[in-house]
């Protein structure tokens, strides 16, 4: 397939058409920036910090732990924990000792964790001593021998850390872990000794992160993402964000490290430049604010929900925010008029993106300083090509403006997905990653994300895309977010319906909005039900959960039927 590669005219002057990518193992970044950087603040967390250098040796000692416990080089260790330092910690310690981490969300639902630790084959589970009551419900349907229990307090100074275990013991619903020699143990014996460990013999191509994909479409499956695909996506961020890094960074860790997107932008990324990373182990818009305000964070890196939350804040007035640099947005279009509300507000600019599990995630981005469309996920990374091509093959490439499936290649693509070789036959492709997302690119290489395949709405015959229905209801004054879902018909094959919720102090009704839509919409695309929420079920970066409606609206034709 022949390219001729627009966006490379559009990037910002200093970006690089190209880079010499380095293929090493990925905590070798880590190495590299304690060697340069060894005083610099690697974590800050409440009252505790620590050093490139002395998490650099950190890690090291918890590897050699790791070892001791009889993780292997190529084990699973699954790790499900919120944003916390141990997590940071951890994470490097997996990774020297030569085995593969397998991040699992703490919200997931039991059916969930017993999926993917099984799938995964995860050797040891760190988790925190809240989730302990889900976890032990499920010991006997795990693979996991051993389950190492942190607490928040495991990095907190005193008096944090005394008040916190007072506080537990004061909480009847505290939860009391049953920590033994053998397979239940204490966190806190990973730092424990001198002895170190760095595994000597990884690969680039070897596999260093077991991740799996959200389950939105489904089951979710196991991308195979080796140290040089990590790797290389940090150097590509880095070529088309080069002015960061040039002065110390402060980067906001809200974004969760167990999601990919969290992982590179919020932690992998970080490391890299040497930036010192904030972790928050939940998001409270107050406390973001009064990080800001003491700590003066330059990076931002989010999802519009969270920068649309703090703008809502009534106390936003009463906080230096104007440290923000930059805030690098994916998950979801941000509505231009919040992009413009909180560059006011902020003065920061927002750098919306695009990514996938499969990738590593970052495949997309903006100029930081050229032209930036409004509504796009902006032009390919240096080293990655992408390209449309008809949804009914997947081998004829579209011309600019006409719509089909977005298809990328590149060194941050996966291996395949784990144990599964037909879903990996199905997806990679001649060498290229096939998204499944529909989108467009304009004549300068801007590329523009229309919906995904498998939410596309066949109505009476015609193709309808959710998020077209999704942008046309956002721009109403009165709606603060909306999606929209086909649903099963017998005679139109699928109607369409909105979800909406409306901005605090407004009302509407359903005839309100069908008469807003017909006034912006071809009459096939309005919808024909309408529902009003005070929330939409959301992914942890903030995406809509489209499938999580469909299902709400399949066990109610059951119900009925």
């Amino acid at each position: 397939m022949e390219l001729s590669r627009p966006w490379l005219d559009h990037y910002d002057s200093d970006v690089p058409k190209s880079i010499d990518i380095t293929n090493r193992p990925l905590f070798e970044y880590l190495d590299r920036t304690a060697e340069q950087w060894p005083k610099r603040k690697a974590i800050e967390f409440q009252n505790w910090s620590i050093t490139y250098g002395k998490l650099q040796h950190t890690a090291e000692v918890m590897a050699a732990n790791l070892r001791k416990q009889g993780i292997e080089p190529g084990d699973r260790v699954a790790m499900m924990l919120p944003n916390t330092p141990q997590m940071i910690m951890t994470y490097w310690a997996i990774l020297k000792a030569g085995a593969v981490v397998t991040l699992t969300n703490p919200l997931y639902m039991e059916t969930e964790i017993v999926h993917q630790l099984n799938d995964s084959g995860a050797k040891m589970l760190i988790t925190i001593d809240l989730l302990w009551p889900k976890v032990e419900k499920l010991r006997d349907k795990l693979p996991v021998r051993k389950y190492l229990i942190s607490r928040i307090s495991d990095t907190l100074n005193f008096p944090l850390n005394y008040l916190y275990k007072i506080k537990c013991m004061r909480d009847k619903n505290s939860p009391r872990v049953p920590y033994n020699d053998t397979s239940v143990l204490k966190w806190d014996i990973l730092r424990a000794g001198k002895e170190t460990y760095s595994a000597p013999n990884i690969r680039p191509e070897d596999t260093a992160l077991l991740q799996y994909t959200g389950g939105t479409t489904g089951l979710s499956k196991g991308c195979n993402i080796t140290h040089a695909n990590l790797g290389a996506n940090m150097q590509q961020c880095h070529a088309m964000l080069n002015q960061l890094g040039q002065d110390r960074e402060i980067v906001l860790g809200i974004l969760p490290y167990f999601h990919i997107y969290g992982l590179t932008v919020c932690l992998n990324f970080p490391t890299l430049l040497g930036a010192t990373m904030v972790p928050f182990p939940r998001y409270v818009p107050l406390d973001v604010l009064k990080t800001m305000h003491k700590l003066k964070p330059t990076l931002f890196p989010g999802a519009p929900s969270l920068y649309i939350s703090l703008l809502q804040q009534k106390e936003l007035d009463k906080f230096d925010v104007a440290s923000i640099k930059y805030c690098l947005s994916g998950s979801a279009p941000m509505p231009v008029e919040a992009i413009d509300e909180f560059k006011k507000v902020f003065g920061a600019t927002i750098v919306e993106g695009f990514g996938l599990t499969e990738a590593s995630p970052v495949t997309h981005l903006n100029p930081l300083r050229g032209t930036q469309k409004p509504g796009s996920i902006g032009m390919p990374l240096p080293n990655t090509d992408a390209a449309i091509v008809d949804m009914e093959v997947g081998s004829v490439p579209m011309p600019p403006g006409k719509m089909g499936e977005l298809i990328i290649r590149g060194p941050q693509v996966m291996k395949g997905y784990y144990n599964k070789p037909d879903e990996t036959a199905g997806t990679l492709r001649n060498g290229w990653l096939y998204t499944g997302d529909i989108a467009y690119m304009d004549e300068e290489g801007y590329f523009y994300i229309v919906d995904r395949k498998k939410d596309m709405i066949i109505s009476s015959g015609y193709n309808i895309y959710p998020r077209e229905v999704d942008e046309v209801l956002y721009k109403h004054q009165k709606i603060l977010e909306a999606v929209t879902v086909g649903l099963p018909h017998k005679t139109r094959g699928e109607i369409i319906k909105v979800y909406v919720v409306l901005k605090k102090g407004q009302s509407m009704d359903r005839s309100e909005v069908i008469s807003y839509c017909r006034e912006k919409l071809a009459g096939y695309k309005v919808p024909r039900q309408v529902e009003f929420r005070t929330e939409l079920p959301k992914t942890m970066v903030g995406k809509v959960l489209r499938r999580a409606l469909r299902e709400e609206e399949a066990k109610k034709r059951e119900n009925k039927g």
